[in-house]
């Protein structure tokens, strides 16, 4: 080839303007940085951290299939899930992502573990996208322990089921059906041999929905699987796949932890003791319950939660709005009779049908405290 200046004038001014435009993209490309690749985990146990303050897991522990999650700017995708384990027993795995401490691994700036009687409310959001070619659950785990430990399994698990796809089912057995954060759901409640599980899970796929975390830990409370002086330790999203999974994403989620105050005010937490009488005919009953603050702070707003045994119906009330009619239920004060002073109590009562042999509710808590029987 001839050198440059040697070509005609026609040919010398193309290659000009080529050579110039070739230093200008490579300037652009030395001036700009390259584009940062999602971050993906295959290691058994890895994990990494997106949004500055949550910890994605892979967190695969039933089998030793390969399997990796990849993190996005909000959330992780299940970009390999390979393998399958029996329906009927455990699942492959809990990728998830999660808010507070796991083995050790603390996500952060989170202020978890936490006391439940110091949490005010605790809202969450998610956002979770489904294939079809899978058997799973995309569920929340909620743990809750007596200490305030970050390392090891804690007392009582709590899992909330958006969906279930394929022959599986919550540890234990169902007990009943509660209504949640205004959301009516399965109940079941076992042990796996280590700790508590009380599972909600819901009739229908949830594909995204926001909040409150405590509205469940208040349910673990009424029913004696959790105290108010233990400790929240993690809010934690994702998946239990047993077959494939690929594709299983969390597009977005959020935790937050409210403290500072929990249902005693900052003067104190409330204890309380629950008396409860009836009087019961074949097939129909009434109750009258008096709800008793034996702590050293005012209960402003009272409401006492407790569970009626499968078969039972409230068919009115007195001296308190009582809703549902079954099921998981609230009690709650009215004008006249909201508050209960230190060493006080109020009386309510409601009329009921049953069908079956007739029992008692198995526990009360007050503003999500757990309350004595007297």
């Amino acid at each position: 080839m001839r050198p440059l200046q040697q070509l005609p004038r026609t040919v010398r001014g193309t290659w000009g303007a080529l050579v110039t435009t070739l230093a200008t993209v490579a300037a652009l490309f030395a001036a700009t940085p390259p584009a940062q690749g999602d971050t993906t985990v295959c290691e058994q146990f890895g994990s990494t951290v997106v949004q500055g303050r949550y910890v994605v897991q892979n967190n695969r522990w039933g089998t030793n299939e390969t399997q990796c999650v990849t993190a996005t700017d909000a959330g992780f995708r299940l970009t390999r899930a390979d393998g399958s384990v029996p329906t009927s027993g455990a699942p492959k795995s809990y990728p998830s992502l999660f808010n507070g401490c796991h083995y050790t691994n603390c996500s952060p700036g989170t202020n978890l573990p936490a006391q439940l009687a110091r949490i005010s409310s605790a809202p969450s959001s998610i956002s979770y996208g489904y294939v079809g070619d899978a058997v799973y659950n995309a569920s929340y785990d909620i743990w809750l322990d007596p200490t305030p430990r970050t390392d090891g399994v804690n007392r009582t698990e709590i899992m909330i089921w958006f969906n279930k796809v394929g022959p599986i089912q919550p540890i234990g057995s169902q007990v009943g059906t509660a209504t949640v954060g205004g959301r009516t759901w399965q109940v079941w409640s076992g042990s796996n041999g280590t700790n508590d599980v009380l599972s909600f899970v819901a009739p229908s796929a949830i594909g995204s929905w926001s909040f409150d975390v405590m509205d469940f830990v208040r349910q673990a409370v009424s029913r004696g699987l959790a105290q108010n002086d233990w400790y929240l330790t993690s809010v934690q999203a994702g998946f239990e796949p047993w077959q494939n999974g690929a594709g299983l994403a969390a597009n977005s989620f959020s935790s937050t932890v409210d403290t500072g105050g929990g249902p005693g005010g900052p003067g104190g937490a409330t204890t309380c003791a629950v008396s409860y009488a009836t009087n019961v005919w074949q097939g129909g009953f009434t109750a009258n319950v008096t709800v008793s603050n034996t702590g050293s702070t005012p209960v402003d707003g009272w409401r006492l939660a407790f569970t009626l045994p499968s078969g039972q119906l409230i068919t009115s009330s007195w001296n308190a709005s009582v809703s549902p009619s079954s099921g998981s239920v609230t009690a709650s004060g009215q004008t006249h009779n909201a508050g209960i002073a230190p060493g006080g109590s109020q009386t309510f009562g409601f009329q009921g049908t049953y069908s079956g042999a007739f029992a008692a509710p198995g526990g009360f808590s007050l503003n999500g405290t757990a309350c004595t029987r007297t």
